[in-house]
C-alpha cells in the first residue's frame, strides 16, 4: 500500500493552482487539486482577468461605434444601441469555454479533483468535505481575494456599494459610477463603464493614480484618463459610504486632512487591493505561519519551511498577478520532481488592460535614482510611428531604461494600444541581458507598433530616426 494517497496535492485551481497540478502531472507524479468553486480556474478565469477583459473588449467596440470615430475611416454606422444583457451574455460564455478547457486537461493529464475547501491536518494530510488526503507533497495556491475598506458595507445583490465581482455583473450602466481606488482594477472597470455612458469619479488616497508604475506612466496616463471623461480626485480619503434607496452617497476629505464632502452615486466600486487567502487553510497545522500581512514566505524554490509544503501565488510576498502564478506553478512542479525550475522575479510584466493599454517590465526610474543606480533613458513617442499614425492611434510613448555603464536594459515602459503584446518582447530581451543597443540594431518589421521600441532603444544612445 502507498505511503501516501498522492504525489502532489495542490490547493486551489487558479493559474497557479491548475498549471502547477498539470505539470505536475506531465512529470509522471500522480496529483490532485482540491477547489471549492464549482468550476476551475480560480478568480482570474472565473470573475477577475477574462471576464474583465470581455467586457472591455465589447465596450471597446460600443464606444467606436457609438462615438462615431470609424466616420473618418469611411465607416458609417447608423444609431448604435446597448444590449447590457447580451455584452455580459458573451463574457459569461467566454468564462465558461475558458473553466471548461481547463476541466478537459486535468481529465486529460489524470489530475483528480478534489471538490471542496481544504484545511491541513498535518504537514502531509489535508480534510477536503470531511474526507482526510494525503499527499507528499503540497502545494498551497489559494489566491487573493478583495480587500476590504473598513466601514464600508460591500453587497454585491443590490449593486450599488460592489467589489470587482460585482462591477463585472452591474445589471445597468450606473450614471454615476464612483471607483474607491486609482489602480490597476479600479481603472480597469471603470473603463467599461465610463464607455458604455457612466460618469466615473476615481477617488485615490495617494497623491497619483497606478502606484508602483514608472511615473511617466503616471503622469501620462492621468492625463489621458481625464482627456476621455474620468473625474480622478487624488490625495483624497474616503472615511464612509451610505446607501438610501437606490442611491449611494460617498464622504471624502483631503487626504492630508480638512474639509469633509459627499459625492452622490448611482454605484460605488471599493478596489483598493487584494490581500491572501490564507485564513481557513490551518496552516498552524502544518508547522507554518502567515506573516503580518497574511501571507506565507517561501524560498527561491517556492518551498516554505516545512519540506513537504510548498506555496506559489498570491498567498507569497511579490506581484500578485496572474501569470507570475503560472510560472511559479511551472516551476514548483518541476523543483518537487527533482528538476529546475526558476522564475525570475525581477522581470514579471504588469498591463493595465485600459485603452490605451500601460505596461511596464523591470524597475521604474524612481527605483533606480532611489538605489544609486546610473542610467540612461530613451523615449519615442507613438505620434512618430507609422502604423500607429495610419491607424489614427498615437497616444502614447516607449521608454527605455539602462544601465549608463553597461547598457543592459533594466526597465521599459509603454503607453500603447498594443502595450500588453508589446511588452513581451522587452521581457525576453531582458530575460536574456539585453543592452539598449541590442534592441535598437534587430530589425523590426514596418510598419508596425514594435518599431517604437526599437527607436526607443535607439533613443538610449542618443540617435533616434524618426523624430
Amino acid at each position: 500500500m502507498a505511503e501516501f494517497d498522492f504525489d502532489v496535492l495542490v490547493i486551489g485551481a487558479g493559474p497557479g493552482g491548475y498549471v502547477a497540478a498539470i505539470r505536475a502531472a506531465q512529470l509522471g507524479l500522480k496529483t490532485a487539486c482540491a477547489e471549492s468553486r464549482e468550476t476551475l480556474g480560480g478568480t482570474c478565469l472565473n470573475v477577475g482577468c477574462i471576464p474583465s477583459k470581455a467586457l472591455l473588449h465589447a465596450s471597446e467596440l460600443y464606444e467606436e461605434a457609438h462615438s462615431g470615430a470609424l466616420a473618418k475611416f469611411g465607416v458609417n454606422v447608423g444609431k448604435t444601441t446597448l444590449d447590457l444583457d447580451q455584452m455580459h451574455a458573451e463574457k459569461v460564455k467566454a468564462v465558461g469555454e475558458l473553466t471548461g478547457g481547463i476541466e478537459f486537461l486535468f481529465k486529460k493529464n489524470k489530475v483528480e479533483w478534489l471538490k471542496g475547501l481544504a484545511s491541513f491536518t498535518s504537514a502531509n494530510s489535508v480534510e477536503v468535505n470531511g474526507k482526510t488526503v494525503t499527499a507528499k507533497n503540497i502545494i498551497i495556491a489559494t489566491g487573493s481575494s478583495v480587500a476590504p475598506l473598513p466601514g464600508v458595507e460591500v453587497d454585491n445583490e443590490k449593486a450599488i456599494v460592489v467589489d470587482s465581482t460585482g462591477a463585472l455583473a452591474l445589471p445597468k450602466v450606473p450614471d454615476h459610477l464612483v471607483v474607491i481606488g486609482g489602480g490597476v482594477i479600479g481603472l480597469e472597470l471603470g473603463s467599461v463603464w465610463r464607455r458604455l455612458g457612466a460618469k466615473v469619479t476615481v477617488i485615490e488616497y495617494l497623491d497619483q493614480i497606478l502606484p508602483g508604475m514608472d511615473k511617466d506612466v503616471r503622469k501620462d496616463g492621468a492625463r489621458i484618463f481625464k482627456k476621455q471623461g474620468f473625474d480622478i480626485k487624488t490625495s483624497t480619503k474616503v472615511t464612509g459610504v451610505s446607501v438610501k434607496g437606490k442611491k449611494a452617497t460617498v464622504t471624502v476629505e483631503p487626504a492630508a486632512g480638512g474639509d469633509v464632502t459627499n459625492i452622490e452615486a448611482d454605484a460605488v466600486l471599493v478596489c483598493i487591493g487584494r490581500r491572501p487567502n490564507t485564513s481557513g487553510l490551518n496552516v498552524e497545522a502544518a508547522g507554518l505561519s502567515t506573516n503580518d500581512r497574511g501571507l506565507i514566505e517561501v524560498d527561491h524554490r517556492m518551498q516554505t519551511k516545512v519540506k513537504s509544503v510548498w506555496a506559489i501565488g498570491d498567498v507569497t510576498p511579490g506581484l500578485m498577478l496572474a501569470h507570475r502564478a503560472e510560472d511559479e506553478g511551472i516551476a514548483v512542479a518541476e523543483n518537487i520532481a527533482g528538476q529546475t525550475g526558476i522564475v525570475n522575479h525581477d522581470i514579471i510584466p504588469g498591463v493595465v488592460y485600459t485603452h490605451p493599454e500601460m505596461a511596464g517590465v523591470g524597475k521604474t526610474e524612481d527605483e533606480l535614482s532611489a538605489a544609486g543606480v546610473a542610467i540612461k533613458i530613451g523615449k519615442f513617442p507613438f505620434a512618430g510611428n507609422s502604423r500607429a499614425k495610419a491607424n489614427r492611434d498615437t497616444e502614447g510613448f516607449v521608454k527605455v531604461i539602462s544601465d549608463a555603464n553597461s547598457d543592459r536594459v533594466l526597465g521599459v515602459h509603454i503607453i500603447s494600444s498594443l502595450a500588453g503584446t508589446l511588452i513581451a518582447q522587452a521581457a525576453q530581451a531582458m530575460e536574456f541581458g539585453a543592452t539598449s543597443e541590442d534592441i535598437a540594431y534587430t530589425c523590426h518589421a514596418h510598419p508596425t507598433h514594435s518599431e517604437a521600441l526599437k527607436e526607443a532603444a535607439m533613443a538610449v544612445q542618443g540617435k533616434p530616426i524618426h523624430m
